[in-house]
């Protein structure tokens, strides 16, 4: 069995687990038989799956320099070409998440102009559905905290970000800074009247030789016009290389829809079963995520803080990790579903502290937001692995984009499958781990750390039961 003979529709590849699960709820809720792949699609992986209509795999560049996505990345766009899909995604935040020195989607794109020989690299600019608008060329978002939309410069949760904060809205500017690229625009008034009108305005940029294209919309309509004009490049330079968010997938499959060459899904993800109890894992400092912890503990969830100070010393780490672990396990033995977090919010001191103790170590602070978070994110890793090996649970919660992509990088997987809907962006996903029993089956959530409302934990432990 190979990946081509699965006449794939669509391949992907997410930087990092939380957006990468977005793009899988995307395909699967519109009716493509898809899976979440940890590496790049081999026949014995794809063993353990139906046949596919689309495929992805769950990277973490957005948190590796240039230098390691050379390393990296290559074999993986290699193999994703060679897959037999018209169109690969690379799928970045809807928020375009990035910088220089630290996920550099635009170091992505110098790496894959290498490896597809494409006229041009669309740049796909909004995800109406998650309330993210490109208009020439600048960036909208609405924020979590407060139901507001910003320009992507003034949000309350991306000009801070702790790595890569946002100081520009405009993508053009902002993707030129992370690589030497030509970057040419077509502006939502140039999509409004339909694929033909987008088409032309299409061809007299490629006439003009750019390497990247950004492409804007304001609505569904306009991005459905963008999924036809994706599909009409991929005619002639296939695969076609495209990057953007999970406006990528909601662009084809709306394209597809309107066409009818896929229908809805004939499986109802609308509801989910609750459960006793949950391991919820919060590593993200935004305002949002700091309400979501504060309502879960509300609820009744048993709220430990993690000291993120010891976990990266690696003579206090095995310690203070038994700790956590055999605080868990009792906690759950007394009936409590579990809120592990490293800070709440961005001014808990547990963050200062831990940079406080990474300079100690002669660590610049660039190294220590990324090494230092890469290394606590794969720790706790191993803590979440040691308790579901001790004692199995039906439903893990992970919050904070980085985060989730160590953690679940530790736990291994072969793939995920989505099982439901629990909020746009962040589906209730199902790990496929035949090697390993304790972990598969699991159903699991990744989550950005601006993805979801204030109940979010809770309703995933609870379930969402829609009625009609």
């Amino acid at each position: 069995m190979s990946a081509a003979s699965h006449s794939l529709k669509l391949a992907f590849y997410g930087d990092d687990f939380t957006g990468s699960t977005d793009a899988l709820e995307v395909l699967a809720f519109a009716g493509l038989q898809t899976a979440l792949l940890l590496k790049p699609p081999t026949p014995e992986v794809l063993a353990h799956f139906p046949p596919l209509d689309a495929v992805g795999v769950a990277g973490d560049s957005r948190v590796m320099t240039p230098e390691e996505m050379d390393e990296q990345l290559p074999s993986i766009f290699q193999a994703l070409a060679h897959c037999g899909a018209p169109v690969v995604h690379y799928k970045v935040c809807s928020t375009f998440d990035s910088a220089p020195g630290i996920g550099s989607i635009g170091r992505a794109m110098e790496i894959a102009q290498k490896i597809f020989n494409n006229d041009v690299i669309p740049i796909v600019g909004s995800t109406p559905a998650l309330q993210r608008y490109c208009l020439f060329g600048h960036l909208f978002a609405r924020a979590g905290t407060d139901g507001k939309m910003y320009r992507i410069d003034r949000h309350p949760i991306m000009s801070v970000h702790p790595v890569t904060p946002i100081d520009d809205s405009d993508l053009v500017v902002h993707l030129k800074r992370q690589a030497a690229l030509s970057i040419a625009r077509i502006d939502f008034p140039q999509i409004e009247p339909g694929l033909d009108a987008a088409k032309m305005a299409l061809k007299d940029c490629i006439d003009e030789k750019p390497q990247a294209v950004l492409i804007d919309s304001a609505s569904d309509r306009q991005l459905t016009t963008v999924g036809g004009l994706l599909e009409w490049l991929s005619q002639n330079n296939a695969p076609l290389f495209t990057v953007g968010p999970s406006g990528v997938e909601y662009a084809l499959t709306q394209w597809w829809q309107q066409r009818g060459e896929v229908g809805l899904s004939d499986q109802s993800y609308a509801s989910f079963d609750g459960v006793d109890q949950v391991l919820a894992l919060s590593g993200s400092a935004s305002m949002l995520s700091m309400q979501q912890i504060d309502t879960a503990l509300a609820a009744g969830f048993y709220g430990i803080a993690v000291d993120t100070v010891a976990l990266l010393d690696d003579s206090r780490w095995p310690a203070a990790s038994h700790e956590v672990i055999n605080q868990v396990l009792s906690a759950i033995s007394n009936g409590h579903s579990v809120m592990l977090h490293t800070a709440r919010g961005r001014m808990d001191e547990r963050i200062s502290q831990t940079l406080d103790a990474l300079h100690a170590r002669g660590w610049s602070n660039e190294r220590a937001r990324q090494e230092g978070g890469r290394l606590l994110g794969q720790r706790l890793g191993e803590i979440t692995r040691s308790i579901l090996q001790q004692r199995p649970l039906r439903r893990l919660l992970l919050s904070g984009g980085d985060t989730s992509s160590q953690v679940t990088q530790v736990l291994a997987p072969a793939g995920l499958v989505v099982a439901a809907r629990l909020t746009r962006g962040a589906p209730l996903c199902r790990f496929v781990a035949p090697d390993q029993p304790w972990l598969d089956g699991v159903e699991v959530a990744l989550k950005g750390g601006q993805m979801g409302d204030a109940n979010f934990f809770e309703t995933a432990r609870k379930g969402n039961h829609v009625i009609g």
